[in-house]
């Protein structure tokens, strides 16, 4: 089955893909995003995080049939988890609003998840990839977490707290993020995808320093958030087993 043109484009047959793009006050960053979308995305949806800003009103001029959502609850967490719940597409792939992911790298996680993958993780630390938006205590941090989620639940991730992931629609159970809120999610999906033992790939991502405004992440607390929730998976058990397979369509295999 072909899967991609020369383009990058998906060709017929493949399943429908959602981008979930949670958003506070990014007016100014989404004209360097959302236009640079694949044309062959199905559904952009952006998740306003109640922005004081023109971002709605940018994001519905940029593409006329995108998706706003309000989110109910504070934090990146809380808004992932209502742009997935609203999500129509087969395929759902998380996107920054600040213009630190790169929207052309798209074709490399649809690629992989079509080649057989249940969850695709950008890395910015394999080869390929590249940050110039870390600065060294947060490569710092970074490394000791991997090495802790590499201890306790195996796996031979590069990247651990990034926010450019894909997935298919129905391992969304599988990851169980309902105690998610904050920057913690991107761990979180991380390691219950690990817990589920789906079949987990990392694609190489370069990430960029946002264009405009100031980060919402905060190092230290956010970086507790994190090894906390490393913590309360480490000692729990994981709710689900693996997904069964599937085809190149996106389609379940039948039992045998």
């Amino acid at each position: 089955m072909e899967i991609f043109k020369l383009a990058g484009m998906p060709v017929g047959g493949t399943p429908r893909i959602s981008v979930v793009v949670p958003a506070k006050n990014e007016a100014k960053n989404l004209p360097h995003v959302l236009p640079h979308i694949p044309a062959w995305v199905d559904e952009v949806i952006l998740v306003d995080g109640n922005s004081t800003d023109d971002t709605i009103a940018v994001a519905r001029s940029l593409l006329p049939d995108i998706v706003v959502l309000q989110q109910d609850r504070r934090g990146k967490g809380a808004a992932l988890r209502t742009g997935f719940n609203a999500a129509k597409g087969d395929i759902i792939i998380t996107l920054d609003a600040d213009g630190s992911a790169d929207p052309g790298e798209i074709p490399a996680f649809v690629g992989a998840l079509l080649a057989g993958a249940d969850f695709v993780k950008g890395s910015r630390f394999m080869q390929g990839g590249n940050t110039t938006d870390m600065e060294w205590y947060r490569r710092l941090g970074n490394w000791g977490l991997l090495t802790l989620v590499r201890i306790r639940f195996g796996g031979k991730f590069t990247d651990l707290c990034y926010g450019y992931n894909a997935f298919w629609r129905d391992v969304l159970p599988y990851l169980n993020i309902e105690d998610a809120t904050g920057f913690e999610i991107e761990t979180e999906m991380n390691v219950q995808a690990l817990r589920a033992n789906l079949n987990v790939f990392e694609v190489a991502s370069k990430e960029f320093p946002r264009i405009h405004g100031v980060s919402n992440l905060r190092t230290i607390p956010d970086g507790w958030r994190v090894l906390k929730t490393i913590v309360r998976l480490g000692v729990s058990r994981p709710a689900r087993p693996a997904v069964p397979e599937r085809n190149p369509t996106g389609q379940h295999q039948p039992s045998i």
